[in-house]
């Protein structure tokens, strides 16, 4: 059995509540359905419901109305999840007639349905922005105890089963935060082999990477990850984490042996951790486009709740994979 249909087993073993906010999508609703048949989660679609049936009608979708349909304009909730928001925002300013006003928007409503226990995640993306849909789930589900930042981690499925996990790496930060410093950096590593904990199945050995290792080289932006790697094992002295180190020291036995000997990563490294946002997303790209990779994300990382975000030249199967890896953090965090 591969990870997909691993990750699938676990989600319909333990079957959580996704919500999708972007209920009236096709490329969505095509996913749901499959979902819905497939019994992989119990599957909530926001939007209202005789547009949605229609349009199940018109892609001769068979299972829509087995789905939790809420209308986010009109529902027997809205408000309890009013007086929930404003409550959460009180603090900034938000009084209950603009809260009463946001419940409408369905990023808004899935948020809440999740801070409220109606829901286990979210999946959305496919027809709004990357900021769009951390809107809401930063002011309302917030981040993780102990992490004050979102970060993005790509599952990499390479061609030569000898790197990683049997082919099988994690990459992060891919897509969200520009430049960490040196703590930030720490806590993307930490939510990284957690991921990595939840949605693979197997020990993280992480690896902080630099242009340096192990003090090869002498400068700030190798002095960074040094002080990360430090935050890390302190945060998390239970994961295996280790740098700084370069790719090929992270990669490869014998350069690893030779460069940091006596590392419990070097050379065996499943979770590669970049310094910065340009370094991940280049080169999880050149994995995938030159080494012929798979790359499955972003998954997002660092929530108290997991909510993802989709690309908006998302496939149908995108969706699928992404409810399911959304329902595995979800199993997992509760645990």
């Amino acid at each position: 059995m591969d990870l997909m249909q691993e990750i699938i087993a676990r989600a319909k073993a333990n079957k959580q509540r996704i919500v999708l906010p972007e209920g009236t999508e096709e490329r969505t609703l095509h996913a749901a359905d499959r979902l819905i048949a497939d019994d992989v989660a119990h599957i909530i679609l926001l939007g209202n419901l005789s547009e949605i049936k229609a349009l199940a009608s018109q892609y001769h979708l068979q299972h829509i109305e087995k789905a939790t349909i809420i209308d986010p304009v009109s529902h027997d909730k809205k408000a309890e999840y009013a007086q929930l928001l404003a409550d959460l925002r009180k603090s900034k300013g938000m009084t209950l007639e603009q809260a009463a006003k946001l419940v409408e928007d369905p990023l808004y409503l899935g948020c809440l349905m999740i801070k409220n226990g109606d829901a286990d995640g979210e999946i959305a993306g496919a027809q709004n922005t990357t900021g769009n849909v951390l809107r809401p789930a930063l002011q309302i589900i917030k981040t993780a105890p102990g992490i004050s930042v979102v970060s993005g981690a790509f599952l990499m499925f390479v061609q030569d089963k000898s790197y990683g996990e049997d082919g099988i790496l994690v990459f992060a930060d891919c897509a969200v935060m520009p430049n960490p410093n040196a703590k930030e950096l720490a806590e993307i590593a930490v939510a990284t082999a957690r991921t990595t904990q939840a949605i693979v199945g197997v020990e993280p050995r992480v690896a902080m990477l630099s242009f340096s290792t192990k003090g090869s080289a002498q400068n700030e932006l190798a002095d960074k990850v040094i002080e990360a790697t430090r935050l890390a094992k302190e945060m998390a002295p239970d994961l295996l984490i280790d740098g700084e180190m370069q790719a090929d020291a992270a990669l490869v036995p014998s350069v690893g042996n030779s460069k940091a000997p006596g590392s419990p990563v070097a050379g065996k490294a499943n979770v590669l951790v970049f310094p910065n946002l340009e370094c991940g997303n280049i080169s999880y790209k050149l994995v995938q486009r030159l080494g012929n990779a798979e790359a499955v994300g972003p998954i997002l990382q660092g929530m108290a709740a997991p909510v993802n975000d989709l690309s908006r030249g998302c496939s149908i199967e995108d969706i699928y994979k992404m409810v399911a890896i959304c329902a595995n953090q979800a199993i997992h965090q509760k645990k």
